[in-house]
């Protein structure tokens, strides 16, 4: 998946705001102030995405090309190599996921509010 298809994937999601908190080359996706995937935009190797605990490990013991969180907290967050070992639809997959733990995680009126917004 290159950048721009994960910035369009990560744009159609409900509520879905792009910015660069940290630097200009760290691209941040968000919902509700709450980042869900981060990447760097100059060099584009990782893909940065929230994981249950134990899920991220499982995924890392099966693929090669997931590692733990860079620069983040590796037992929240995986890195994903972009180098195409990984597929699209597994990509996305885990984007997604890492978008609904952000949303289950945020306060009961904040979702009943991101569920009314139109997108």
């Amino acid at each position: 998946m290159n950048i721009e298809d994960l910035r369009n994937f990560c744009l159609s999601l409900k509520g879905a705001k792009e910015g660069l908190p940290f630097d200009n080359k760290t691209l941040v996706f968000s919902v509700k102030g709450k980042m869900f995937c981060a990447t760097d935009v100059e060099d584009y190797e990782l893909i940065n995405v929230k994981c249950e605990p134990k899920e991220a490990i499982l995924i890392r013991e099966k693929y090669e090309d997931v590692l733990p969180g860079h620069y983040m907290n590796k037992k929240h967050w995986n890195s994903i190599r972009t180098d195409g070992k990984i597929s699209d639809k597994l990509l996305k997959e885990w984007v997604k996921k890492s978008y609904d733990l952000v949303v289950a995680g945020l306060p009961k009126k904040t979702q009943k509010e991101l569920e009314e917004e139109k997108k």
